[in-house]
């Protein structure tokens, strides 16, 4: 049987979350690292060095940004030597990826975890080899030429400290290093990669209220038959823990092509996802073409642009896309002169555009039916989706 692309949602399970607000604050959100080991020092100077590129101008820090959750604040990043080459997809955010499992088909054949947008990646440590090497970011011309500019760092000696005097030696043992420095820096610094201090984990832990406006957002959020934002974004506890609001899957949902990347001047040019064109593994499973990894939600109102290509600015946007996609697609996609129809899923091949999610709602809606949302409850959801920014104070 093809693998599917689904998501799991249980509405008992969500709304049986008002008995959080009674009291009963025994959250076991992960406590801030106060101290850093040497090896995750080590990895925050690397993440913010810009030394370590080929135009002496862009850091990891570039374009993924503290202030933004650690995601970009363009439609894709800016790099290459002259930092002049521009990118493919949207940088996402690297908040909440610590408990982000390794890619794999689950027992129905979902395609489920891994790193970047198409899961290429099985770690952190390998999520951040490309970057370093990719022509459109810091555009070094080896591993050998990254060791060189690490070995002239002015943390150069520490890192000599903690990986031995003669590492930089083999170039290829010193680079290995640096990457598992970048996932050490990530996987203890949890006060800014995980710290879990939104207002949403205050109102789990009975020390907050939402307002009426964010109340009303979170049900519609969780409502299978309005939003359905849950059946992805699952805002439950899991086993106790607080929800990441993601279920590590893929979907689908023909986002429109954004003329803002140079790359989708020609015609033939299509990022396809899991499928490709960056991982190829998965290129010959066609049903699979134009699905990308559901992202955590957490930071959302930070991390604009959206979706891999960064196809729209705001979350209101991205909401008013979900619920009028089909109910009025003039209003995202081109128009046929021929037929003076929108040519729906603009950014996938003819023939793939059958993998395109139509069948869960909000997206089960044909021209003539009414949006899953109003204009009213779509700003209910942005408010509730507000309250998931972290650094909240009750």
């Amino acid at each position: 049987m093809a693998p599917t692309l689904r998501c799991s949602f249980s509405l008992l399970a969500v709304l049986g979350l008002g008995a959080c607000t009674s009291g009963g604050g025994n959250d076991p959100a992960p406590a801030a690292t106060d101290k850093l080991s040497a090896t995750a020092a080590l990895g925050e100077k690397i993440f913010e060095d810009p030394s370590l590129s080929a135009s002496g101008q862009v850091a990891c820090a570039s374009c993924h940004e503290s202030d933004h959750a650690f995601a970009g604040d363009t439609v894709v990043p800016i790099g290459g030597v002259g930092v002049d080459v521009q990118g493919f997809r949207n940088a996402p955010s690297l908040t909440y990826l610590t408990q982000n499992p390794a890619f794999f088909f689950d027992d129905e054949g979902t395609p489920t975890g891994g790193f970047d947008r198409d899961g290429r990646a099985a770690s952190l440590a390998e999520q951040a080899r490309r970057p370093f090497l990719a022509a459109h970011e810091m555009a070094n011309a080896s591993v050998a030429d990254v060791v060189d500019e690490l070995s002239r760092a002015a943390y150069a000696a520490e890192f000599r400290t903690v990986f031995g005097d003669q590492i930089f030696a083999t170039p290829d043992a010193a680079f290995e290093r640096a990457l598992f420095a970048l996932q050490k820096y990530q996987q203890e610094d949890t006060a800014e990669f995980a710290p879990f201090t939104s207002k949403y984990d205050a109102f789990l832990a009975g020390k907050t209220q939402l307002t009426d406006g964010e109340l009303r957002g979170f049900v519609l959020f969780n409502d299978p038959r309005k939003g359905n934002c849950a059946a992805c974004h699952p805002s439950a506890r899991a086993d106790g823990a607080p929800p990441l609001f993601t279920d590590f899957t893929y979907d689908n949902l023909g986002v429109p092509r954004n003329a803002d990347i140079r790359a989708n001047d020609a015609a033939g040019y299509f990022d396809l996802g899991l499928c490709g064109p960056d991982r190829t593994d998965l290129a010959q499973m066609r049903e699979l073409c134009g699905a990308f990894k559901v992202p955590t939600l957490r930071n959302v109102a930070l991390t604009a642009p959206y979706f891999h290509n960064g196809r729209f600015a705001t979350l209101t946007e991205v909401l008013r896309f979900y619920v009028r996609r089909d109910t009025h697609p003039d209003e995202w996609y081109p128009i046929d002169p021929a037929t003076g129809l929108a040519h729906k899923f603009d950014d996938l091949p003819a023939d793939l555009t059958v993998n395109v999610n139509t069948t869960e709602p909000p997206y089960d809606r044909r021209p003539g039916d009414l949006p899953a949302l109003t204009e009213p409850e779509i700003q209910d959801v942005v408010a509730f989706l507000q309250t998931l920014t972290d650094g909240f104070t009750p």
